[in-house]
């Protein structure tokens, strides 16, 4: 088992709530994860996908009452949405009884249903964490590692596949699922082609400006439609929609979102690409590469952390701001290539933005300044920066 950094994060939330939810898409790691946090507590497993599971839980109020004194692990508690009211009754009733924390571990698989069962039942009860796909920190330190990680993405199986055809056979079934049986599940009726269509231009697409409108066209549905379908693949955490920075700068500033698939395995995975020649030598190279810097980054910052894309009318950009807390600001650019070179745009948004630090990612390991106040740096050595931030 791969050893995975939430892990602490989520021992500790045991340690403050009763319930913790911990959320992420599917095939990431959490019922793993979950399980080995169990192994240390006694935990009691119930995937909610098994009938049987489900059959225990029909009388909900006295099975978790006689499991008080166990950590109990509900994966897939979409299955269940009516548990949430019975979990809230048991932790009242646990804490009357002095039985504050620890309680309840749940699984979900897409952050919209979780989020509104539990903020409606559980306010104030329950903690949540989302554990993304393998990050740059929980692969290996070298160079071939981390490459590995951009082709094939951190969902784990994928990752570790025994080959780059087996890894991307894998992720291909995993797209199918979410498709054919997954996406009905969590959401209105949406057309398993037409979505794998919207994903597929998504992917071509990757790290671009939204454009309804154009999507629709091509889809031959309404840009209502489009932005329903995109909403979906979001609240799954399949897709990022990266928000562009708003504060009043007296400048004219381009206001539409710009939409990532977020494992960069699956974006190759919707284009075909298999081998690392064939992903360099595709147009899709740069886009990917800014995807992979830009939920690394975001994945591992403080969750108080405001993340967006800037871009003005008049040209300067930048790909990923991050606004910390503490009113710090460190603005980072993704260049693919062991060279460094932003373009003039990048240099006029610093001087907008005026951020304390200002990083160009390349996918090499030499860390060097570029000009004042800008330094080039690799993926792993700026993931440690943001991590160390959270500690």
């Amino acid at each position: 088992m791969l050893t995975r950094r939430l892990e602490p994060e989520v021992e500790a939330a045991l340690g403050s709530q009763a319930a913790v939810a911990l959320l992420g898409p599917r095939q990431v790691g959490k019922t793993t994860l979950a399980q080995a946090i169990g192994r240390t507590r006694d935990a009691l497993y119930l995937d909610l996908e098994d009938p049987e599971a489900r059959e225990r839980l029909a009388s909900p109020s006295l099975f978790f009452d006689a499991m008080a004194d166990r950590l109990v692990i509900l994966d897939e508690i979409h299955r269940m949405p009516d548990l949430f009211l019975s979990l809230r009754g048991a932790i009242d009733r646990g804490r009357a009884a002095g039985q504050r924390v620890g309680r309840f571990l749940i699984l979900g698989s897409a952050a919209i249903d979780v989020l509104r069962q539990s903020s409606e039942s559980l306010a104030g009860r329950i903690a949540f964490l989302e554990l993304s796909p393998l990050s740059v920190l929980e692969v290996g330190q070298s160079r071939e590692d981390r490459l590995r990680l951009w082709l094939r993405g951190g969902f784990p199986d994928s990752f570790l596949a025994a080959s780059d055809r087996t890894s991307l056979s894998l992720r291909r079934d995993f797209i199918r699922t979410y498709l054919e049986r997954d996406v009905a599940s969590f959401g209105p009726r949406v057309p398993a082609e037409t979505l794998r269509r919207l994903w597929t231009m998504l992917a071509h697409r990757q790290g671009q400006l939204l454009n309804a409108s154009d999507l629709a066209r091509s889809l031959a549905v309404s840009a209502q439609s489009v932005g329903r379908y995109i909403d979906l693949l979001c609240d799954l955490m399949l897709v990022r929609r990266l928000a562009p920075f708003h504060t009043n700068l007296g400048k004219r500033l381009v206001k539409s979102p710009k939409l990532f698939i977020r494992d960069s395995g699956l974006t190759h995975a919707l284009l075909g690409i298999e081998t690392l020649d064939q992903l360099l030598g595709h147009p899709v190279a740069g886009a990917s590469w800014e995807g992979l810097v830009v939920d690394t980054l975001i994945s591992l910052a403080p969750a108080e952390t405001t993340a967006s894309c800037y871009r003005t009318a008049a040209g300067a950009e930048i790909d990923l701001v991050l606004d910390f807390v503490d009113g710090t600001r460190w603005v980072i650019e993704a260049k693919l290539g062991l060279g460094a070179k932003p373009r003039r745009g990048f240099f006029e948004a610093c001087r907008d933005l005026n951020p304390a630090a200002a990083f160009v990612v390349h996918s090499g390991e030499d860390r060097s300044p570029l000009a004042p106040g800008v330094e080039a740096i690799g993926l792993r050595a700026l993931a440690d920066l943001v991590a160390a931030r959270s500690t």
